[in-house]
């Protein structure tokens, strides 16, 4: 766990989160209850959001893909990164600052997958830890496959 300026992540590799404005005027109701975001790499957070748009009812909420840095993140309720210890992931609480859901991506060189209004406001994190663990074992089968 690292802190700093009222940024707390909890990780389980090296990846890296961009910071991310917060909610500001114009943004719809709720959107000040997302504060967090789960990074992990676009292959594997593809085949998540794949599992979980197959899954039953509206399990996924906005999604951002920063192909600079490889990475998808799925905007999470505040807590979760008290408690995510999924490898290969990174949850960042933004003390506050969290992404705000406009049509404009909140981190510059990003661009929404699942843009809000498309989705809910947030993914439930254990339906995701779900969903990023089958996504494993997927690529990990392909990998291994001929």
């Amino acid at each position: 766990m690292v802190e700093a300026a009222m940024v707390t992540t909890s990780r389980s590799d090296d990846s890296r989160t961009p910071a991310a404005p917060g909610p500001g005027p114009g943004a719809p109701p709720g959107a000040e209850a997302v504060r967090e975001l789960v990074t992990v790499p676009t292959r594997q957070g593809l085949e998540a959001v794949d599992i979980l748009r197959r899954g039953a009812g509206d399990a996924v909420g906005p999604v951002l893909h920063d192909g600079g840095c490889g990475l998808l993140g799925f905007l999470v309720p505040p807590g979760t990164a008290a408690v995510w210890d999924v490898p290969g992931s990174t949850c960042t609480a933004t003390g506050g600052r969290g992404p705000r859901l406009p049509s404009e991506p909140p981190v510059e060189g990003s661009d929404w997958l699942l843009p809000p209004g498309d989705a809910d406001l947030a993914t439930d994190p254990a339906v995701l830890r779900a969903a990023l663990g089958e996504a494993a074992r997927l690529i990990e089968a392909a990998d291994n496959c001929g």
